[in-house]
């Protein structure tokens, strides 16, 4: 952390108001590892209380599996029912109000063992559910909302950390000389309530988020108060600026329902890629890496394969601490192919690795050093980017609705996965993950070919990128965003449409390498030449350099396909 502190904007009041808002996202992390064996014990017991005869196979398994599955249920309702909060009582307001939820849950679940009841633990599990589901879209988009255009990401992946120090906290707690005992297992599962009381605590000495203020409230004085107290500096006259021009289209727009953001064709291109960011996370194979993890650590000899677990815990946040340093420096998109591509290539060694595990033995150590590699890529890029890209691909205007639709595509594609994988993983044994590699290098296809880049962009900026329908959506960034005049210098390689009196204005012709797109040329320009008059509708190529024809040629009929989906 110790270089976000040397940032220059980064205040205590910022770096308060992001902390207390992670502490939901801890939240969620932590209920989504707390779930461990000695509660299957707690329903065979109640069950022979009530029936004085052991619980069959069957049904232990059948509750158990509600338990497990009601979990991210209760995440889909509750990430669908972010927008009819966010926008009537404001971002902080609905953080704060989402903790009854959260003392309900643990409630529920700390008193079922001492009530006989596993119909306590399940409704607890359902409730906590919709308590996480709402701060998968609460706290990205506070977040987003009050943390400076530089900062955005570093900021933003605060986030999937709070998640993975929740998912380590739930591992080690859960040992059982701690609290994973037959006994103590109920103060587990209702640890989530000192979280909630401490947010409760926080929340009310945070500022609420300047551009729900100025945009949705038309508090002008309360939101330069605010931006002033979040930036430590009297100079917000751009902010400001920004939020205005925003709020005066805003005016026009007006806020936008689900049902809106899913028929209005203009948003057809950004919801794409949230949704497929979001679905990149879930079927990257993450889960089944963790099922597999124990079982591959024993046959590798580990002693104790809980700890090697948590092991993997460590990994994972360590390398969101990674993400949270480069993201910002590398770009999210960047990020997120690296991360792509090396999940996919460590699900391939993974998958050889257990196919010969029997044969040869050493193969084990490969495995274990998969699966390290396979959590550390994850949380890279999968893990962290589309929790906050998100809010950064609408405008204030449909940007509930989005998180919404976005957070809910997540919940459900982790619902399915728990549900199917342990049939699919039983068909297929290891070579599950042979399923796996095939989606994760589709998702990098789809990566490298629709998602912008997003670092250093105002909102304004990013929403403006995707207007054009069925265009490429690799956008210029404004003389305005660039960060120092050796940036906006800068040679860079874009599809432009150009006037015939431009070469003699830049002083040389126009570099091309014979590839046009709808009469546009690929041209190299400076970001400054950019921006000149007679250099219009300028998108980056996805390419750094002139390729091939061929190269074009496919690029555009990927293209066209891709749009088509």
């Amino acid at each position: 952390m110790s270089v976000l502190l040397c940032a220059p904007q980064v205040t205590p009041s910022l770096l308060m108001a992001v902390g207390s808002a992670v502490l939901g996202s801890l939240q969620f992390g932590y209920n989504t590892g707390v779930i461990n064996a000695p509660q299957r014990s707690f329903y065979n017991e109640t069950w022979l209380w009530r029936f004085s005869e052991p619980i069959s196979h069957p049904a232990l398994t059948a509750l158990w599996s509600l338990t497990v599955a009601i979990f991210p249920v209760g995440g889909m309702i509750g990430s669908f029912s972010v927008g009819l909060f966010v926008n009537r009582f404001g971002r902080k307001n609905s953080m704060l109000g989402a903790n009854v939820l959260a003392v309900l849950s643990a409630a529920l679940m700390g008193l079922s063992q001492l009530a006989s009841s596993f119909e306590m633990l399940i409704v607890g599990r359902f409730v906590v559910g919709v308590f996480c589901g709402l701060c998968t879209g609460f706290v990205p988009m506070y977040v987003e909302e009050i943390s400076p255009t530089t900062l955005r990401g570093a900021l933003g992946t605060l986030h999937q950390l709070g998640v993975v120090i929740g998912i380590l906290l739930a591992q080690i707690l859960g040992l059982e000389w701690l609290l994973g005992s037959l006994s103590l297992w109920p103060v587990l599962l209702s640890f989530t309530v000192l979280p909630a009381l401490l947010q409760c605590v926080l929340l009310p000495f945070c500022p609420e988020s300047p551009r729900y203020l100025l945009i949705n409230c038309s508090q002008e004085s309360e939101a330069h108060e605010v931006l002033v107290k979040l930036r430590g500096t009297e100079n917000v006259a751009e902010d400001m600026q920004e939020m205005r021009e925003e709020s005066h289209r805003m005016q026009q727009e007006t806020s936008v329902s689900i049902l809106e953001l899913l028929r209005t064709p203009a948003y057809k291109q950004p919801l794409m890629v949230a949704v497929m960011l979001q679905l990149s996370q879930q079927l990257s194979g993450i889960n089944a890496v963790f099922y597999y993890s124990t079982g591959i650590f024993e046959k590798a000899g580990v002693s104790q394969p809980v700890y090697a677990t948590i092991g993997t815990g460590v990994v994972n946040t360590a390398f969101t601490v990674v993400s949270l340093f480069v993201v910002e420096r590398v770009g999210r998109r960047p990020l997120h192919l690296i991360g792509l591509m090396g999940m996919a290539v460590s699900a391939v060694f993974l998958t050889v690795a257990m196919a010969l595990l029997e044969q040869l033995a050493w193969m084990s150590y490969v495995s274990i050093a998969a699966i390290f590699s396979f959590v550390a890529f994850f949380e890279i890029g999968p893990g962290p980017i589309p929790w906050f890209i998100v809010a950064e691909l609408f405008s204030q205007g449909p940007r509930p609705a989005a998180v919404a639709v976005a957070g809910f595509s997540n919940w459900s594609a982790n619902f399915l996965v728990g549900i199917c994988f342990q049939y699919i993983e039983q068909l297929c044994g290891p070579f599950v993950f042979i399923i796996f590699t095939v989606l994760l290098l589709a998702f990098f296809i789809f990566t490298y070919f629709k998602v912008p880049e997003t670092k250093g962009r105002t909102f304004e900026e990013i929403s403006a990128g995707f207007k054009r329908a069925g265009r490429p959506l690799w956008t210029v960034p404004s003389a305005r965003s660039s960060s120092s005049s050796e940036d906006r210098s800068r040679s860079v390689w874009v599809y432009a449409v150009c006037d015939e009196n431009i070469d003699q204005r830049l002083g040389h012709s126009l570099l091309t390498c014979g590839a046009s797109v709808e009469s546009k040329k690929l041209v190299q320009l400076t970001e400054q030449q950019l921006h000149l008059p007679g250099c219009q509708e300028a998108e980056l190529s996805p390419f750094p350099a002139p390729m091939p024809h061929i190269v074009h040629i496919v690029y555009r009929i990927l293209d066209f396909a891709l749009t088509k989906v």
